[in-house]
């Protein structure tokens, strides 16, 4: 149950029933009406901005159009005052009974709770990781890996039809320069080359890609082929290698993501949309709507006269669609561009039926948003929206000192080694610790990863701090058991408590926060930003928390008492609460509710 939601539906019958008694026009757009908590929680426990955003239709005054609403609102059961603010909001103050209600649909329903039909199956793209595959996966790339995924689970538990998808970008010149590198490693397998001579060619920079990772894959290579490749023709050579390095390194980046219990629905292949056409579909389809032209792009800012070629490009019109500027399509040996590649795939998103697209890329990509943005717009006629999610780098520090990088990737460390080192440090909970942490901050602002700090045992370690809120609510369950036996356990019979044995102030407020999972899911999906979650949860801890302590300064006041079998019936019923809207939150994450802290 969203109380909010059901409030506004009240509101809205409201309005409709004055529209039948002549009282307001017919056909008002209510569109606009929301149904929220007061910024001061004196106020009230619903605001709504009803009468402001109607009375100029209306043709009224503000006030006047709120004090009709207010009469209608006040008659509404568990409504206990309906008062007109300012200019012509209006509060709304609730019995606790309406409060206690959403504590029993959260025992009801389970995790469940917060799901919403807001989405209304809409599908929605959500692209992320789509890293070169060139190597294993950074912490950058980590990071990137759980916002996607994170806001993926948010849209689908918001009502969306989501896709996973990866983007491999296997068509370019670094996919080359990686199958030199592997030819590089087969001839150092095949004792053909030694390894002084291998550092020698990285150290001059003859080979690229210099990280032990290509090991294996050279390995494989011989096992498989032998020395079929050494006196081969360099051009078939170069294209067989190619396509086995690539197999090689997605496999390498599959097995990292599910280090992270990351899993995408589709892979779609850079490579496969040109040869399939579709690059040059696109463009056909673009010069046909007058959108690309032959044209001299002016030399880019910060640029000198020596540094720029003026030369005649394919262009496409990209500043008709919010671009600053218009596009080339083709480099100069005639072959296309990424950002033609880029058009081609997101068209072809968009013919899958993909209204909503959401691509989430690393910081260094901010360049290109409004350049796909103008592409999505201009292939989809206006009809697509795009929405690109900008990750900004992680810091990675022990101790606040800079972490080492590793002799695997060559030049930094990779994620599977982050993640097995927390394993070693946490007891196995190195994939849960990763993802929490990496929500913790909004993806557009810069995140220090600090093992000692991921691992503090303190409130300042939000990871910490919910997952001991979960586990200490657990364990208030099960004292609550073995206290009352099996129906201490069951939520049926809780949701069947004395709820109104829940008086303290702070019972009711933790109630108050419960009760409003389903909006925090509905406005984080609405931006796109599951690192609300994180917060939110915190707050729920924090609560929580917060009732045990006062439970230790007063015996009254805590969960459990043998001689009171109602007030301790109601306070589990509350207490599993708390345990299930966490849950549901870190299942958000992607993150495994702890039972009991080690």
């Amino acid at each position: 149950m969203n109380l909010f939601n059901a409030f506004k539906d009240t509101i809205l019958t409201a309005l409709s029933a004055l529209a039948a008694e002549g009282k307001l026009p017919a056909g008002l757009d209510t569109s606009k009406v929301t149904a929220e908590p007061p910024r001061d929680p004196s106020h009230g426990d619903i605001a709504t901005n009803a009468a402001m955003v109607l009375c100029k239709a209306a043709g009224m005054k503000p006030r006047d159009l709120a004090g009709l609403l207010v009469e209608k609102l006040a008659l509404v059961p568990g409504v206990t005052n309906a008062e007109i603010a300012g200019p012509g909001f209006i509060n709304l103050r609730l019995d606790e009974s309406a409060w206690r209600d959403v504590l029993r649909d959260i025992l009801m329903t389970g995790t469940l709770f917060g799901d919403s039909d807001m989405g209304r199956g809409e599908l929605v793209n959500v692209e992320y990781v789509s890293a070169n595959p060139t190597g294993p996966m950074h912490v950058g790339h980590g990071r990137g890996a759980v916002v996607g995924d994170a806001l993926a689970a948010l849209l689908s538990k918001a009502g969306y039809a989501v896709t996973k998808e990866y983007y491999v970008n296997d068509a370019g010149a670094q996919v080359d320069k990686l199958a030199d590198a592997l030819f590089a490693r087969y001839l150092v397998a095949l004792e053909d080359m030694s390894q002084a001579d291998f550092d020698a060619k990285l150290a001059a920079k003859e080979i690229e890609y210099g990280g032990d990772y290509l090991v294996p894959a050279a390995e494989k290579l011989v096992a498989v082929d032998g020395r079929k490749w050494v006196d081969a023709d360099a051009e078939e050579r170069r294209v067989a290698l190619r396509e086995f390095a690539i197999a090689q390194m997605m496999d390498l980046i599959r097995e990292d993501l599910a280090v992270l219990g990351v899993h995408h629905d589709r892979f779609t292949s850079e490579k496969g949309l040109v040869d399939a056409g579709k690059v040059a579909e696109v463009l056909e389809d673009l010069e046909a709507r007058g959108l690309i032209y032959v044209g001299v792009l002016e030399p880019p800012k910060g640029k000198t006269p020596d540094d720029w070629e003026a030369r005649p490009q394919t262009l496409f019109k990209a500043t008709e669609f919010g671009d600053d500027t218009d596009r080339a399509l083709k480099k100069s040996d005639g072959s296309f561009t990424y950002f033609a590649s880029d058009i081609a795939y997101h068209r072809d998103k968009y013919l899958r039926g993909f209204k909503q697209q959401i691509d989430v890329w690393g910081a260094d990509h901010g360049g290109y948003v409004k350049r796909v943005a103008a592409a999505v717009k201009a292939v989809s006629g206006g009809e697509a929206t795009f929405d690109a999610k900008l990750c900004q780098l992680v810091k990675l520090l022990d101790n606040g000192e800079p972490v080492k990088m590793s002799k695997r990737a060559g030049t930094f460390l990779t994620l599977r080694e982050v993640v097995d080192e927390l394993n070693d440090r946490s007891q196995g909970k190195g994939k849960d610790l990763f993802r929490f942490i990496m929500l913790t901050r909004k993806n557009d602002a810069p995140l220090e990863f600090d093992y000692s700090k991921v691992l503090e045992q303190s409130k300042d370690n939000l990871a910490f701090y919910v997952q001991y809120a979960h586990a200490r609510a657990r364990s208030v369950h099960r004292h609550g058991i073995e206290m009352f036996g099996p129906e201490a356990g069951d939520p049926e019979i809780l949701a069947g408590a004395d709820l109104a044995l829940l008086e303290d102030p702070d019972e009711m407020a933790l109630i108050r926060l419960l009760a409003s999972w389903p909006r925090m899911v509905e406005g984080a999906a609405e931006a796109h930003e599951p690192h609300r979650l994180a917060y939110y949860m915190n707050d729920v801890a924090a609560g929580f928390h917060g009732l045990w302590n006062k439970g230790k300064d007063n015996a009254h006041l805590r969960f459990l008492h043998e001689d009171n079998k109602p007030l301790s019936l109601a306070r589990l019923a509350l207490v599993h609460g708390v345990s299930t809207v966490i849950a549901s939150g870190l299942a958000v994450f992607g993150v495994e509710p702890v039972e009991e802290m080690r």
